[in-house]
């Protein structure tokens, strides 16, 4: 064992932006004065196959060792690395390491909405490959038996991959307000009289029912009625007992069955309905791994389905959508109650002034990431992927703005339910996450992340193992049995991969959406350090790691493995 001795300019030179090309910037990282030293075990101290250095919390004498500087000539595989970095990652370092190798593995993940496009075993297996990591059940569409499918399906894969798990997530219709059946559809032009009403089965080209009791009483005279979105608008002039007249703004063609807003207003109605009730029993039946709850305006609502789930006994994790006018006064002690928030941008930016979205995404994003929160950015991220075979440059900047700012997930909807090209949506949704990851300067954190966690002796390891992972370049290996340590490292976004080995098959598949989890499931056995020798072994075979690579092992958690409940450790081991 020998204690790592490193030069006071590796955290300082490496975690500040550089300009340039990466040439450049490893020319200057590498330069004599800014490098590390090298450390030589004592003579006649032999390496085993797998070597490792330990780290302690706890200053103490370190073993004698025999310390030299180097330069880059001393390093007879740097040429090697470097031409590694340049083909990889011509334009930006993914980690603080100083010889770190480029991470190639894509952190973000990426949610699917499952319909008529995806739905068949080929498909969801091609979707897999393509990069799809949890697949999303719209409860607004389709029965339970077609999500039965799906869901059997998905666990058909999980059972047959051995390198890769999709979790499952449903998301509830919540109380949406929506018009009713129409005939055929009818075109309205600005300028033109409509009438919305509370009595059923109406439908006329100047009269469509709405299917909420309540409408009339939400609505006054001046507030602007949205339909899917803002795709049509109307100005509402006056209304009666059962009817709300208005005046058509912005118009287009009304077809049945269209969601309404009303401008800054959301429904007085509760945030769980009973079908969203029955969909989530249908859930817990069949054991999937996240609830999207809609329009959740308080956090009673998230309190409420938790202490359901707990009374069944069912380990879900509950994200909650932020997509309500009402939910923004609430939304800390919403996202406090909740495993993490979808920032579900259709509703939020027909409620809300469209100005206002990307500043609550962003805000909500970092809450999440100070709070500890998974966070999914939705809605219209590649919309015109629908009909078209290629995204618009803005789409594209979309993904990279919410790759860069920190989200766990981003999310397909329409582009992969009943898109033309969902295959194609996801493939552009991998490479643009990956390449953006690729310029992001590793080892940054919010300033207060590492503040919010230290609370728990797990918390001040998750900090530590990452700023000792991004300032050595080694990916972090992690064994769980509850996935609670791997999300603590995740939320502190270490800059490489963090490949969490657990024997609970759920925890594998729900530490599929969390930024830089590479959930790997795998039997425990009672010795610590034979199942370290065979998770390292596994990471080899598979290509994660090479030979001579190191990595960091991290022994914390609330729920001790191989050790006393007041003994953590973090270990450097040379694969």
């Amino acid at each position: 064992m020998s204690q790592v001795v490193a030069t006071r300019s590796i955290q300082s030179t490496l975690l500040s932006p550089v300009s340039g090309s990466a040439h450049e910037r490893a020319q200057k990282f590498l330069k004599p004065a800014t490098f590390s030293s090298m450390v030589f075990p004592p003579e006649g101290n032999k390496w085993s196959q797998i070597g490792f250095r330990s780290f302690s919390i706890s200053a103490r004498k370190s073993a004698p060792v025999e310390v030299l500087p180097v330069s880059p000539e001393d390093d007879s595989k740097i040429e090697e690395r470097l031409q590694h970095l340049r083909a990889v990652q011509q334009f930006g370092d993914s980690s603080s390491g100083m010889w770190s190798k480029p991470t190639v593995r894509r952190k973000t993940k990426i949610v699917c909405t499952i319909g008529p496009s995806t739905d068949t075993k080929e498909m969801i297996w091609q979707l897999a490959e393509a990069g799809m990591n949890v697949a999303r059940l719209n409860m607004s569409h389709g029965d339970h038996a077609s999500h039965q499918k799906v869901i059997d399906l998905v666990k058909e894969y999980n059972a047959q991959s051995k390198d890769n798990v999709i979790a499952i997530m449903l998301d509830t219709k919540g109380p949406e307000v929506r018009s009713g059946d129409l005939p055929q559809p009818v075109t309205l032009n600005s300028g033109q009289e409509f009438t919305f009403t509370i009595q059923r089965g109406v439908g006329t080209p100047d009269c469509v029912s709405v299917n909420y009791d309540d409408f009339v009483n939400d609505v006054e005279a001046g507030d602007m009625l949205l339909v899917d979105g803002g795709m049509m608008s109307f100005l509402v002039k006056s209304k009666t007992r059962d009817s709300v007249k208005c005046e058509v703004v912005d118009g287009g063609e009304l077809k049945s069955r269209r969601h309404l807003n009303v401008r800054g207003k959301s429904a007085t109605l509760p945030s769980i309905t009973e079908k969203d009730w029955d969909d989530i029993k249908f859930g817990v039946d069949n054991q999937v791994d996240f609830y999207a709850v809609s329009f959740v305006k308080d956090a009673e609502v998230v309190h409420e389905l938790k202490n359901y789930l707990k009374s069944c006994g069912a380990d879900i994790h509950v994200i909650v959508k932020i997509e309500s006018a009402d939910s923004i006064p609430n939304l800390h002690s919403i996202i406090t109650a909740s495993d993490g928030a979808m920032v579900a941008r259709g509703d939020l930016g027909a409620e809300l002034p469209i100005e206002e979205v990307p500043l609550l995404q962003e805000e909500i994003i970092n809450l999440c990431r100070s709070m500890g929160k998974a966070v999914i950015v939705a809605t219209n991220m590649l919309e015109s992927m629908i009909v078209h075979p290629t995204p618009t440059r803005a789409e594209v900047s979309d993904i990279a703005i919410a790759v860069r700012e920190g989200s766990d997930g981003i999310m397909l909807s329409g582009e992969t339910a009943h898109g033309k090209f969902p295959l194609k949506a996801v493939k552009v949704m991998h490479t643009v996450a990956l390449r953006t990851e690729a310029t992001i300067p590793g080892g940054q954190m919010p300033p207060n992340i590492g503040q919010v966690f230290k609370n728990h002796m797990s918390e001040m390891f998750a900090y530590h193992a990452t700023m000792m992972s991004n300032t050595l370049g080694t990916s972090t290996v992690v064994f769980t049995r509850t996935g609670s340590m791997a999300i603590l490292l995740s939320h502190y976004r270490p800059s490489s991969t963090i490949f969490a080995f657990t024997n609970e098959k759920r925890v594998q598949q729900k530490l599929a959406l969390y930024q830089g989890v590479c959930p790997i499931y795998m039997e425990f056995c009672n010795d610590a350090e034979a199942t370290f020798i065979r998770a390292l072994d596994m990471l080899q075979k598979q290509g994660m790691v090479k030979k001579g690579e190191e990595v960091a092992l991290v022994q914390s958690g609330r729920q001790p493995i191989w050790r006393f409940q007041s003994t953590h450790n973090i270990q450097i081991r040379k694969v």
